[in-house]
């Protein structure tokens, strides 16, 4: 079943560091099941605050998007994201 993991940037502190991690993150889909249905694209807020951006991943199963979220390389570029903006994450099982 397939699992999507939705990340939403709330602020930006370091846009240098996002830049970072904008340059690197796409390496580490490298080996995965992975696709991009949303990056940054334009929002149509329908309830409460506007975020900066969201990005939707899609993954065959929580197993497939939790090992690559979980990765050595993930990890070692997220570190850019966090350094640069608060976000919110969530892996989200779809029917």
């Amino acid at each position: 079943m397939a699992a999507y993991i939705v990340f939403t940037r709330e602020s930006t502190h370091d846009a240098a560091e996002l830049d970072t991690y904008m340059q690197a993150v796409g390496t580490t889909f490298e080996g995965h099941p992975v696709k991009i249905l949303a990056a940054y694209g334009t929002q149509d807020v329908l309830e409460g605050l506007a975020p900066e951006g969201v990005v939707i991943v899609e993954f065959p199963t929580m197993a497939d998007a939790r090992a690559w979220y979980d990765s050595p390389p993930y990890q070692a570029v997220a570190q850019h994201r966090w350094r640069g903006a608060s976000y919110r994450a969530v892996i989200v099982q779809g029917r």
